[in-house]
């Protein structure tokens, strides 16, 4: 079904949202990522955006038994996404910031794979292009616009670990799409999450038990609530509702943006400003953005 568009445009306001609150979540979670135990931090961030979540699809298009029918869907969803977070967070222990960062911006290319695997989606030369200038202008905010730091970049133990998170998020991109049966979005969100729980709890609850919750750091806590309610609740349902709207390749476009939007949270908190060289990496993101806008063909 050919969506309008405004719909369309839509879907982009809300990957450009998306993008800003998942940059805020790497300016913030670093700072706690050896407190807590990845699968202990995954499981409580989406306990609390689970119950954001219900509570909105209980005031809004409400709960019906009917939304969740086929709960394989959900579980397949679930385990995607909970991979990515707990190994997102298990990465950060050993490798650089700037390393994941740099493998995260593979998710796009990664997702127009998926896409054409799951949906037979297929890139233009436009979108190509697109995607090949938003990555270059990645890097190169990335790496602040150093070839040096380009070149001695190492994969580790833990850039691994993420790639492989980086991976299950590219491919949750277009299942939802292949998965959703009209439900709404914040409803589809919910039952995912909800299976993610399910897996998390059957897997980590070791680690859930061992965790001290009452001793940790207050720091702890406050990032716990934004990862949980802005880089996940709200997160979670700007990308189904974008996914439902836009191609896979372009939903994922917009991670190019997080380098950008991680740069503007660091100026924010009072870490400094990059050197003027890294603006021309965010030119690139932005002529990348500028081809996709015009490719909705």
């Amino acid at each position: 079904m050919a969506l309008s568009g405004g719909e369309a445009r839509r879907g982009h306001l809300a990957m450009l949202t998306f993008s800003a609150l998942v940059a805020g979540s790497f300016s913030f979670g670093k700072t706690i990522a050896t407190q807590i135990d990845p699968v202990a931090l995954t499981a409580v961030r989406f306990v609390i955006a689970g119950a954001v979540i219900g509570a909105a699809a209980a005031l809004g298009p409400g709960l019906k038994r009917q939304q969740f029918r086929a709960p394989w869907r959900f579980l397949v969803l679930g385990a995607l996404f909970a991979a990515y977070f707990v190994l997102m967070f298990e990465a950060l222990k050993t490798a650089a910031p700037v390393s994941t960062a740099a493998i995260f911006t593979l998710t796009p290319l990664m997702s127009a794979g998926f896409g054409w695997l799951f949906l037979r989606q297929r890139i233009t030369g436009r979108m190509g292009l697109a995607l090949a200038i938003g990555a270059a202008g990645a890097l190169w905010v990335i790496f602040r616009g150093d070839p040096a730091a380009l070149i001695a970049f190492d994969l580790g133990r833990g850039e691994a670990i993420f790639f492989a998170g980086a991976l299950a998020h590219a491919a949750y991109t277009p299942l939802v799409r292949r998965f959703n049966r009209g439900e709404p979005a914040v409803v589809f969100t919910f039952g995912m999450m909800l299976a993610a729980l399910v897996l998390l709890a059957a897997y980590g609850m070791p680690a859930i038990r061992a965790t001290d919750w009452a001793a940790l750091p207050a720091q702890v806590w406050w990032v716990t609530l934004y990862l949980a309610i802005f880089a996940s609740a709200a997160t979670f349902v700007l990308l189904q509702y974008a996914a439902l709207r836009l191609p896979s390749a372009k939903v994922m476009a917009y991670t190019y943006l997080t380098p950008t939007w991680v740069i503007g949270w660091e100026i924010a908190l009072g870490n400094g400003v990059p050197r003027g060289l890294v603006l021309g990496g965010i030119a690139l993101t932005v002529l990348a953005l500028v081809l996709l806008l015009k490719d909705d063909g």
